[in-house]
């Protein structure tokens, strides 16, 4: 199970006793943080994509969406988001659960500096009922981070 690898990851930093499970979904932003009674933002979104025929996963804050125009200036094509089957596939988590966490080899994660204007935020476990709080210094060290990028923008703004 993804959880159960995703503790067993956190274990290595000692913070494996600090993920939640819910009684209730937290597979989408708006049900997390009903779940954990926070403001959508601070749910650390992963959002993966396929660049050049790798995957790519971009951990964003939750009240914002891919610019279509920063992403193709940063890696260099189209957005092009992963099936969720190739999700499962590619990134070893299932689309609901899905975490920077005991990601697949091959998997290059990347945090959004949308992150940065919460001191802590709540990413995924490995399942649709989980979730950690971390500081951002914590997200940047646990999720194996291979760069921060600015290719979001808030929700509702132009392009």
């Amino acid at each position: 199970m993804s959880i159960e690898r995703v503790k067993e990851y956190l274990s290595q930093f000692g913070a494996d006793s600090r993920v939640r499970e819910f009684d209730v979904s937290s597979a989408t932003v708006q049900l997390a943080a009903a779940a954990l009674g926070c403001e959508d933002g601070r749910i650390a979104k992963s959002l993966t994509f396929n660049v050049d025929g790798r995957p790519v996963m971009i951990v964003a804050a939750g009240d914002v969406k891919v610019n279509n125009s920063k992403y193709k200036a940063e890696f260099g094509t189209k957005a092009k988001m992963l099936t969720a089957d190739e999700v499962a596939e590619l990134v070893g988590h299932k689309v609901g659960g899905v975490c920077p966490f005991a990601v697949n080899d091959g998997v290059e994660v990347y945090l959004d500096v949308s992150l940065k204007q919460y001191s802590t935020v709540f990413p995924a476990c490995g399942s649709s009922n989980s979730a950690i709080e971390l500081t951002i210094p914590e997200m940047e060290k646990f999720a194996n981070c291979k760069k921060w990028v600015d290719v979001c923008k808030p929700n509702g703004a132009e392009q």
